[in-house]
């Protein structure tokens, strides 16, 4: 509930930002971001030996499954906070992400974690059904406990 309201701090702030010649970047949240660099830093460790193109099996509640999801969650958070500022501000908040290369490290990695065939074997699923169900033609719920 937190993160839409943010930028409206950093709107105040945009005016001082036109003034110099090189290219210019605001970073989002500070916190955000070093969680966000420190779980990069994580899960490149956990992903190292698999190439671009092969996915990596990653075990339901094991401390990789845990990474993976407080890594999921915070770029969840970031996308949020982009949803939320103006447009003014996301070229600001993007050339920061393109000089910290978060981005392109986020799209390595999902390539890596998304899998070869996303099949839904939740409740949902039957045996009879002739209709594949996969994880983008399923609405997942997701409930803490």
């Amino acid at each position: 509930r937190l993160m839409p309201e943010l930028p409206k701090f950093d709107d105040e702030d945009l005016k001082s930002y036109g003034d110099e010649e090189e290219e210019l970047a605001l970073s989002p949240p500070a916190a955000l971001m070093s969680v966000l660099a420190t779980q990069e830093l994580l899960l490149e460790n956990v992903l190292e030996c698999i190439p671009v193109g092969e996915f990596a099996v990653i075990q339901p509640l094991s401390d990789e499954f845990c990474l993976v999801l407080g890594y999921l969650l915070t770029w969840k958070l970031t996308l949020a906070f982009f949803k939320a500022a103006s447009s003014q501000l996301r070229v600001l908040y993007s050339q920061y992400l393109r000089r910290t290369k978060s981005l392109n490290k986020l799209l390595y990695h999902l390539f890596r974690l998304m899998p070869e065939n996303p099949v839904f074997s939740g409740p949902t699923s039957e045996v009879l059904n002739k209709d594949t169900k996969t994880f983008f033609t399923e609405e997942l719920h997701l409930e803490v406990k």
